[in-house]
């Protein structure tokens, strides 16, 4: 199937460890991202200027590029009575104009010039609730659903705010964003352990809990 043009990049949002104090103990996280302009190189599995403090949990080629709707972020806004400005999740590319929780795994993005391919949704740690100030900011992420997706990078390339997002749907049946954060049923604990396009982590999960 051809891209179609589905939304397009508001921000492009990147950041380096930094040490913060979080409840008397001194934590690096990479979690506060800033807006740059102009072009910005997607290769490997990161951004240019971009980074992970601890890549035992965080980044690799399934968490190369976080992405986060603005959509999302004006239910925030709406739940919280304050507006977010784009990085505040921590995402590389703020975008707009794209549903992500009906993202399946397996779509491609075509952003500028790089080829991006939809992996997984966020599962958030403690380090989201320091940016926010609030430890049991992590509890309310999980339980509104609203993860944003991390992307593949398949192909390098330049990404700039402004750019189109041309979406390849992938080959149906497939996983969705959200459905790996909603009601986990056998039939789609099967579907999740049984599609290669799921990272390993999600697929050995559903395979545990259909043991059970």
């Amino acid at each position: 199937m051809e891209p179609e043009a589905k939304g397009w990049v508001v921000s492009v949002n990147v950041g380096r460890p930094r040490e913060v104090d979080w409840f008397g103990r001194t934590v690096s996280t990479a979690i506060y991202k800033e807006p740059v302009a102009g072009p910005i190189l997607a290769a490997d599995v990161n951004l240019a200027g971009d980074d992970q403090a601890d890549r035992r949990v965080h980044g690799g080629p399934d968490k190369a590029i976080y992405s986060y709707s603005v959509e999302d972020y004006d239910w925030w806004a709406a739940e919280l009575g304050h507006e977010l400005a784009p990085g505040t999740f921590g995402e590389n590319l703020t975008v707009r104009g794209v549903d992500l929780n009906a993202a399946a795994i397996g779509d491609r993005w075509r952003v500028g010039g790089a080829l991006l391919e939809v992996a997984q949704p966020r599962q958030p740690c403690f380090k989201l609730g320091m940016r926010m100030g609030d430890a049991a900011f992590v509890d309310r992420f999980d339980a509104a659903r609203r993860p944003g997706a991390y992307l593949r990078i398949v192909e390098p390339g330049l990404i700039a705010a402004g750019d189109t997002i041309a979406i390849a749907p992938t080959t149906e049946p497939a996983v969705h964003i959200g459905e790996l954060v909603g009601d986990a049923t056998p039939a789609l604990l099967r579907r999740i352990a049984d599609d290669a396009r799921v990272p390993k982590g999600w697929r050995e999960g559903a395979a545990r809990a259909l043991s059970r």
